[in-house]
């Protein structure tokens, strides 16, 4: 019987990616009117091809890319970038269809929920409360709190945890397979591969999990049919 649900955030809850780029291009454009010569397209290409080396919840990313094309850090087009940066990715971040209506039921159903994520502590529950969920959720955890990212055991038990759930009772929602299906599958939790926010590539039927959601609204559903309802 299913009792609680650990979710990722970043592209299961909200499409991450698409807020991302929206931001590197409301970025580059601001850089380039404070006086960054460079072709628009190639610079936003190598911004997100440096994300994706440094991992995209960098903070100093566009430190590094003015390194890497100035040779330093010109303070005024540093600051622009931030500005054009922070304005879009607050214009566009928002939830995928449905997800508000799922944690509403969900909770109705007596489920427990918690974020599990890779991401900063603080930047994860700026996104939750900038997005109204934080009243859904019993915590967030990160490798903060346990020392680990997914898919090491440590951030999962530390989950099950704070939801007072074993492994049986405990549903895993997630967009990445190598971290989210397989840290989850390693201690005999049920996972679901949020299949709609995959940006890995990854075949339908190859994410090693239980269940492949093409909407998040099949997630209560999934989960009666585990509790027999």
């Amino acid at each position: 019987m299913i009792r609680g649900v650990i979710f990722d955030i970043d592209n299961t809850l909200t499409d991450f990616m698409r807020t991302k780029r929206a931001a590197v291009d409301a970025a580059v454009e601001m850089m380039i009117d404070a006086g960054l010569e460079a072709d628009k397209e190639t610079m936003k290409e190598k911004i997100m091809d440096l994300y994706f080396a440094e991992g995209v919840e960098d903070q100093r990313i566009f430190d590094k890319i003015l390194k890497k094309e100035l040779g330093r850090i010109d303070m005024r087009i540093l600051a622009a970038g931030i500005v054009g940066y922070r304005r879009a990715k607050h214009g566009t971040f928002a939830l995928y269809p449905h997800v508000s209506p799922v944690l509403f039921e969900l909770r109705k159903m007596g489920i427990k929920m918690i974020v599990l994520s890779d991401a900063p502590k603080l930047e994860v529950w700026l996104r939750i409360v900038g997005l109204g969920l934080h009243h859904h959720f019993e915590d967030i955890i990160t490798s903060e709190d346990s020392g680990a990212r997914k898919p090491d055991p440590r951030p999962f038990r530390a989950a099950m945890k704070v939801l007072g759930t074993t492994p049986a009772e405990t549903l895993m929602v997630g967009d990445w397979p190598e971290r989210d299906i397989v840290g989850a599958k390693k201690l005999g939790i049920k996972a679901a591969w949020a299949k709609y926010g995959d940006t890995f590539g990854t075949e339908p039927g190859k994410s090693g999990a239980d269940y492949e959601l093409d909407d998040i609204g099949q997630l209560p559903g999934i989960i009666r049919k585990e509790n027999g309802c």
